[in-house]
């Protein structure tokens, strides 16, 4: 804690000859070594405390001013040391301000009466009319936020979470508002009860009212022109700039919202971009996108996901050129009128469009195309699989992850064969099986629901969700004897369903099990249920291992796992990446023969793809 003393008489005449004045010179206080000379025309209310000033401050690229301040109303404000404030036209009220800080040419700064910073209040997602199902707090992640939605029925539960936030809250808000180190406001007309962690730059904004920024050295946020957040919180990475106007809303890590892009009630995670568009209740888990201005996001879960404009939700026929922002959404629908239905590959949640919301059992017919021609809709089950751009997106999320080290809230799992899709794969292929078991062999075409399956793409399906679970088996039996836990499970869990929580792939198990522990109390805090999260995640590995272990033992009718078995399901991993890098090569053959490529982009991917081989042992 630093020491702090009355200024004498002498710093007193010095600091009224330049112009101060004090309603009570008996309450400023400053640091030991404190001097008055840069100090200038500054009016001072209240409870006054003043570091030590006496470094400059970069104010623009090779210009430096020193710190001090300058034609400043200030009440009940606590300035760390070498901080620049100058130019403030209204006042700064009922703030801490931390040290090396820039303020310059803004109107107000003040916390009032009753200020929460954003945290607290309850919003509804998922349904802009309807209770509140989320409640905003600066440790807010998208698996809570996935969990809190998904059972939000269970009153006994959400009580019991709703409690253990609001305990989190009130011992977490600070008595008024505070600015960190090295923080920049520069131009800004009005920040109100907002709390403003260290390496901030707020550069042109229009207001900021009951926020919280939890900007860091590492991963620091920038507010530009324009924008109104009102009631919201944003996290560490994040860029809201250009006239963007956000109310009720949490954005996680390393978000980027911009050109004039409005959002109410809303939640963005991990690497999501929005720009021109609109969301309302919309649950944006990690690696979100919108970009055109006839977008609305409103009362739905995406995640891995890229709105487009009118029909053009994502380009996945697009696919060797350049990287669009997502394509491994599932229920997407595609610039040729197609829709593409995957499980939540890569930690998506399910997003639905026209038919596909009547019938559930289409998502366990993963990573499949849906077409229409006219009144029909076509189903061609597993095709993605075999497609350039599912082997571009593979490649590419992990490399898309912006956030620091430090500031990893959302759990991202990247695999994109997990007990989780592989669940879904198999029941694909009870489906499939079901579907020629009752029609034969000798048919043209196949019904499901309301759809049309053509006879070549069932046994096509077939072929694709086999190649995956053999690519799968064999994947997890090699990092099962990497990893040292190779044989049977030590415990059975891991087995059976498993889920996705906007990033966090898990055991249905291991859900429950939290859901009970909230609810008898022996999760005491909202900190514990975090824990748990990642306490899943790290044990991921062992979960899939138990799970993998009974889909290996049935799928080749075995009894243990012995050499002799390992070296089959090897042989046969290798097969089915070298089928699946054949057909994913036909793909872009085929895509080159259209002439939409280039030669070099295609001969570059095409010698990625030789390179495939590497993978295998």
């Amino acid at each position: 804690m630093k020491d702090y003393r009355q200024l004498t008489q002498e710093e007193i005449h010095v600091l009224e000859q330049n112009g101060c004045w004090a309603e009570d010179w008996a309450r400023v206080e400053v640091a030991e070594n404190f001097r008055p000379y840069n100090f200038h025309r500054i009016v001072l209310y209240g409870d006054i405390r003043l570091g030590s000033f006496e470094k400059s401050i970069e104010v623009s690229k090779g210009f430096f001013k020193h710190s001090g301040i300058n034609d400043a109303t200030l009440r009940n404000v606590a300035v760390g040391n070498d901080c620049l404030i100058e130019k403030v036209g209204n006042f700064i009220n009922n703030y801490t301000i931390g040290d090396d800080c820039y303020i310059s040419n803004i109107s107000t700064i003040e916390t009032t009466e009753g200020a929460t910073y954003g945290a607290g209040s309850t919003i509804s997602v998922l349904n802009e009319m309807g209770d509140g199902n989320i409640t905003l707090f600066r440790e807010l992640n998208s698996q809570l936020a996935a969990f809190m939605v998904k059972y939000n029925t269970d009153k006994a539960l959400t009580q019991r979470l709703k409690q253990l936030i609001d305990d989190e809250v009130r011992v977490s808000t600070p008595d008024r508002g505070v600015i960190g180190n090295r923080v920049k406001i520069i131009n800004t007309k009005e920040i109100t009860n907002t709390v403003i962690k260290g390496d901030c730059e707020i550069s042109g904004a229009a207001r900021l009212s009951e926020c919280t920024i939890l900007s860091s050295e590492d991963a620091s946020v920038y507010i530009g022109t324009g924008v109104i957040c009102e009631n919201s919180i944003i996290c560490d990475g994040c860029s809201i700039n250009n006239s963007v106007k956000m109310q009720d809303c949490f954005v996680g890590e390393a978000c980027q919202i911009t050109n004039g892009f409005t959002a109410e009630a809303s939640l963005f995670f991990a690497n999501s971009f929005m720009a021109n568009g609109e969301a309302c209740a919309a649950f944006c888990g990690p690696f979100s996108a919108s970009h055109h201005k006839s977008s609305l996001l409103i009362g739905g879960q995406f995640s891995f996901y890229n709105a487009g404009s009118n029909t053009n939700f994502s380009n996945h026929a697009y696919k060797m050129g350049p990287m669009h922002y997502g394509t491994l959404e599932r229920g997407t629908k595609t610039a040729s009128g197609s829709y593409i239905l995957m499980p939540a590959t890569i930690g998506a949640f399910s997003v639905c469009f026209g038919k596909l919301m009547h019938h559930p059992d289409t998502r366990c017919l993963p990573f499949s195309y849906l077409m229409a021609y006219g009144d029909d809709c076509y189903l061609v089950p597993g095709r993605n699989i075999t497609t350039v751009g599912l082997y571009r997106d593979i490649k590419k999320w992990p490399k898309r992850d912006k956030r620091s080290k430090q500031s990893k809230k959302s759990i991202i799992n990247f695999d994109w064969l997990s007990p989780f899709t592989v669940g879904e794969i198999l029941q694909g292929i009870k489906i499939l099986e079901a579907l020629r078991s009752a029609s034969g062999d000798n048919v043209t075409t196949y019904n499901f629901h309301e759809y049309v399956i053509n006879a070549s793409s069932l046994q096509k399906g077939l072929k694709y969700y086999d190649i995956a679970l053999r690519i799968y088996m064999g994947a997890v039996l090699k990092r099962a004897q990497k990893e040292g836990f190779f044989g049977k499970p030590k415990s059975d869990a891991g087995k059976g369903p498993w889920c996705d929580l906007s990033g966090l792939l898990l055991p249905e198990s291991e859900e429950k099990g939290l859901i009970s522990d909230i609810k008898d109390g022996t999760i005491e805090n909202i900190s514990q249920v975090l824990d748990r999260f990642a306490y899943i995640n790290d044990n991921y590995s062992d979960f899939r291992w138990a799970w993998s272990y009974q889909l290996i033992l049935d799928y080749y009718h075995l009894d243990e796992l012995d050499e002799s078995a390992c070296e089959r399901i090897r042989e046969d991993y290798v097969r089915a990446r070298r089928a699946w890098i054949a057909e994913i090569r036909k793909d872009a053959n085929k895509e080159f023969a259209m002439g939409d490529v280039e030669k070099e982009v295609y001969e570059d991917f095409l010698s990625k793809l030789d390179h495939e081989i590497d993978y295998e042992n």
